[in-house]
């Protein structure tokens, strides 16, 4: 825990002061990499996920708005969200390969830029299209930050603090989420849906803005190295990583435990209040118990990812836990406050994963093509958010509220299959390198 603390304590510092050298910091050697630094590194890239997850709640938090104004179905404000996820989970693949090229901080700008439009133009929206097209720009800006935030972690943090820095970026992103509903709900309560939309724009453009004023600490050489090396990418080298069969388990990964959150974020609610005959008000304390306990695993998890090489080890074991008491959940077997700790076991397992997943997918990725494995595989999450809610609402229009946390409990523990076996390929990989 001391680590957070002074990381925390460290970002906030740099922040106020204006007296730092931020190129001299920033262009210096990973071998030389202070606390003081990977925590500006750490805190400004995480900062802007943060602001990724909080971007992808902003029209869900104004449907009972939106419904109203445009006069729209459930069926309408819900494709607004599939399309959001359709366009980032196909942007996501093809970021990674633009990450790699021009350099993510590039990237990462750009994706930020992209995210302040969209709430900009939605605010003023006029007709259901506009909003349509809003939702499509959001989707493209969110689709960067997996593979920019990756690549900037991987390339500009020390690796002993790298599963730190997975847990607070994994954290970070938990807390955009929170925060997405109280801020949007809570302003346009007090002054309208437009207000809401176009204060979240300021809130995004004011943290694009806090990234270029410390824009040297995110330089990365990759756009140099692309620039040495120009026939890459017509020689289908740029493509070779896809040859990889971990790169697809990670994939795989990414998508079987994105249906079971995806589950878990329609869903569980309603779920839980068939089975249990929760109010409304305890079915959300039970998804909030659940997001908490996800944070609180995180934390965990990087002090398990630093202590570890064989993070597929820590992620079935976590997994596994996740995965029971989401069954026992299905049974009914507890009471209704013994579902709520439940839930919070299930959060927990799924985030003390959470670093260990992260660090998996950096080991099966080839050099120089981070933002390109990171793309590819986080297009799986993308995938399994956008699915998933067809596939728990049609259970639960069939009236089968068990079979929602039996399939995420299913879902979880499939997932431990496939992040075995990356591991094991993974450690051949590098067993067969060491040999040669």
């Amino acid at each position: 825990m001391s680590f957070y603390l002074k990381a925390a304590a460290v970002f906030l510092l740099t922040l106020m002061s204006s007296s730092i050298s931020i190129k001299e910091t920033a262009m210096s050697s990973l071998s030389t990499n202070t606390l003081h630094q990977d925590a500006q590194v750490i805190g400004l890239v995480s900062t802007a996920h943060g602001v990724s997850h909080f971007s992808q709640l902003l029209l869900a938090a104004l449907f009972p708005w939106l419904k109203e104004a445009f006069n729209l179905s459930y069926a309408e404000l819900g494709f607004l969200m599939t399309v959001f996820f359709i366009v980032s989970g196909i942007g996501q693949a093809l970021a990674g390969f633009v990450v790699d090229k021009v350099g993510a901080r590039t990237v990462l700008f750009a994706g930020l830029a992209c995210l302040g439009t969209a709430a900009l133009a939605m605010s003023l929206a006029p007709n259901y299209g506009v909003l349509l097209a809003g939702s499509m720009l959001a989707g493209l800006g969110n689709c960067v930050f997996h593979p920019s935030d990756f690549t900037l972690l991987n390339q500009r943090v020390s690796p002993s603090r790298l599963g730190h820095a997975f847990s607070v970026h994994g954290i970070s992103g938990n807390l955009g989420w929170a925060a997405a509903p109280l801020f949007m709900t809570t302003i346009a309560t007090l002054a309208s849906w437009r207000v809401a939309l176009f204060s979240a724009a300021f809130v995004i453009f004011a943290v694009l803005a806090l990234l270029w004023v410390y824009r040297a600490l995110l330089a990365t050489p990759v756009a140099a190295s692309a620039a040495a090396h120009p026939g890459a990418a017509h020689d289908g080298s740029a493509l070779n990583f896809m040859r990889l069969p971990s790169v697809w388990m990670c994939f795989a990964f990414f998508f079987i435990t994105a249906l079971a959150l995806g589950g878990i974020q329609s869903f569980s609610s309603s779920g839980l209040r068939a089975l249990y005959g929760m109010s409304l008000a305890l079915a959300a304390t039970a998804f909030t118990t659940y997001m908490l306990a996800s944070a609180a695993g995180m934390l965990m998890g990087g002090f398990l990812a630093a202590r570890t090489t064989r993070h597929d080890r820590t992620i079935a074991l976590a997994f596994t836990v996740s995965g029971v008491m989401a069954l026992i959940i299905a049974t009914v077997a507890v009471p209704a406050w013994g579902a709520l700790v439940l839930m919070g076991m299930v959060g927990l397992g799924a985030g003390i994963a959470g670093p260990s997943r992260d660090l998996l997918i950096r080991a099966s990725a080839p050099k120089n093509a981070t933002g390109r494995v990171y793309g590819v595989v986080y297009s799986g999450l993308d995938g399994g958010v956008a699915i998933a809610p067809l596939v728990f609402g049609a259970l639960m229009d069939a009236n089968r509220p068990a079979w929602v946390f039996i399939c995420i409990g299913l879902f979880q523990m499939l997932a431990i299959v496939t992040a075995i076996n990356v591991g094991n390929d993974t450690s051949k990989r590098a067993a067969a390198a060491q040999a040669v």
